[in-house]
């Protein structure tokens, strides 16, 4: 183990030095860097190729329980803890997630339905069970508004739209991309806040219009949205922060490659057993 913490601190300072504060020889930490890597070491070093490989896949967004997931899925022999471990020893962590600040306006006189959803988030199927709501991202033009449509029984957003605006065209336009590619079935339910966007009139005729069922959080609880919510905080965390958008266009290009390029067909969820929500869509038939 010195051996070991020596190996990794010598970029920093003198290995003279180093073996010195932890009592050992030089002599004897070079014949412990001339010997053969052992097989566990180096199935190690097989294991954590392929752990970087993922890491940089992922955005650098996967822990080890995701990791080692994907490791699994690769054919690869190996457990949580190993996994944890590499990481660890490696330098590997993921990015955490953060609070994303909501955008609701729930001071108008507006309509507002009742909370059908109850925080009950599981769906038998897909289109069953609709969540949406609006965020937003900081660009050097100012802010983009994003708004999103999920599908509750695979976490899939499944119709999003961005403006430069908070208005009620913003949450039609993503709902109305939704409906053209599910085409549910009457009987759905669609939950969102009671931000005026999705209280307005035009929001609500369009869900009648299908034969959906609306539903509202309640007063000042976001917990009853939280699927939404968590999709947002991820989003922030995985993409957001760590990018700089000098333009919307370039935003939208970056939020377009993250919800269809990653997050719906590869990003692996705790929820769906570590598949993505493509994935889990396509097991469940």
């Amino acid at each position: 183990m010195r051996f070991r913490l020596i190996d990794v601190a010598k970029e920093d300072f003198p290995v003279t030095r180093l073996c010195q504060v932890l009592d050992v020889s030089p002599s004897g930490y070079f014949a412990w860097r001339s010997r053969l890597a052992s097989p566990r070491q180096r199935a190690d070093l097989v294991l954590l190729a392929h752990i970087r490989s993922a890491f940089t896949l992922s955005n650098e967004t996967y822990g080890s329980p995701r990791m080692t997931r994907e490791l699994q899925d690769e054919g690869l022999s190996v457990g949580r803890r190993r996994t944890a471990r590499l990481m660890r020893e490696n330098g590997l962590k993921a990015r955490q997630k953060r609070r994303f600040k909501r955008t609701t306006d729930g001071h108008h006189g507006l309509p507002v339905a009742p909370n059908l959803l109850k925080q009950d988030f599981s769906a038998a199927r897909p289109n069953r069970k609709w969540a949406a709501d609006i965020s937003y991202v900081w660009t050097s033009e100012g802010w983009l508004y994003l708004a999103v449509v999920l599908d509750l029984f695979a976490r899939r957003v499944v119709g999003w739209a961005v403006s430069d605006r908070l208005h009620k065209e913003l949450a039609l336009e993503a709902l109305r991309i939704a409906l053209a590619i599910r085409r549910p079935s009457e009987g759905l339910t669609h939950h969102a806040d009671r931000g005026s966007q999705y209280c307005s009139l035009e929001y609500q005729v369009e869900l009648r219009k299908h034969g959906i069922r609306i539903s509202m959080s309640g007063k000042g609880t976001c917990f009853d949205n939280a699927v939404v919510e968590t999709f947002f905080k991820t989003l922030k965390s995985e993409l957001v922060s760590r990018t700089v958008f000098q333009t919307r266009a370039g935003a939208k290009a970056a939020l377009g490659r993250y919800i269809d390029g990653f997050y719906n067909p590869v990003r692996r969820h705790s929820t769906l057993d570590y598949v993505s929500p493509v994935q889990f869509e396509r097991l469940a038939g």
